[in-house]
């Protein structure tokens, strides 16, 4: 695909996301979506604590039957070096670039040897960390893939819509968002624009602690998980412009 055929394909994908009422068929659409990347498995999850089982963080997944038995069977998460780079990073990457020896880390070694095994060879993952501290991610796997300077963008924003999608199908609110207050909407307009909680504070005078604390109420209201997820919404429900 050309550049601007990757940018169209994530807008229809996002555009059509609010026609699926179910995760199975949110799934279906993910699994299509990705799939032209060469995608053939996907799992969308939390990313368990050491007192959290993997299984009950699962939101929904397209993984063999066989490996996620023995995925969850043999802990894998916790030697997983994919896992543990989601829990230090907020930009997507590849698998590949997920960091461990392979001489000290039998572990980790086999983990992504056997992940191979059920056509996994080569994957890419969008970490994703709320602002009260929540870790997700969305990884994808696959043996031929389109993962390039210009896919990866598109492929890191279907995912989260898609995440955020599922995640709302499986928790809907009881309640409908509040209004964002004016400073709410002030911090977040100059979050769109880049600004570092400290430098919006500067800006409208008030504490780091306080502008922060305003990004994440303005989030919880909009029901983002994170903060560039926050501004995407306020665009997208004309709160602010871009």
């Amino acid at each position: 695909m050309s550049a601007v055929d990757y940018g169209r394909e994530a807008l229809d994908f996002i555009e059509g996301l609010g026609t699926h009422t179910s995760v199975p068929d949110a799934m279906d659409a993910l699994a299509t979506a990705f799939g032209r990347y060469g995608f053939e498995h996907i799992i969308v999850t939390g990313l368990p604590n050491p007192d959290q089982r993997f299984a009950q963080m699962v939101l929904a997944k397209r993984w063999p039957v066989e490996w996620f038995n023995l995925y969850t069977e043999k802990s894998y998460d916790r030697v997983d070096p994919v896992i543990r780079m989601c829990r230090h990073t907020v930009n997507p990457f590849e698998w590949s670039e997920a960091p461990y020896d392979a001489e000290l880390e039998l572990g980790a070694l086999e983990v992504m040897r056997r992940a191979a095994d059920f056509r996994m060879s080569h994957g890419f993952v969008v970490p994703i960390h709320g602002l009260t501290g929540y870790e997700a991610g969305v990884s994808l796997g696959g043996v031929h893939l389109d993962l390039n300077a210009r896919s990866k963008p598109a492929l890191h924003l279907m995912a989260m819509y898609g995440f955020d999608h599922i995640r709302r199908l499986l928790a809907p609110p009881q309640h409908p968002s509040a209004r964002l207050t004016p400073r709410e909407r002030e911090v977040i307009a100059w979050a769109s624009q880049g600004k570092s909680a400290w430098e919006i504070g500067e800006i409208l005078h008030i504490t780091q602690r306080t502008a922060e604390e305003h990004l994440a109420t303005a989030a919880r209201k909009l029901g983002a998980v994170n903060r560039t997820h926050a501004v995407a919404l306020a665009i997208r429900q004309r709160i602010i412009n871009p």
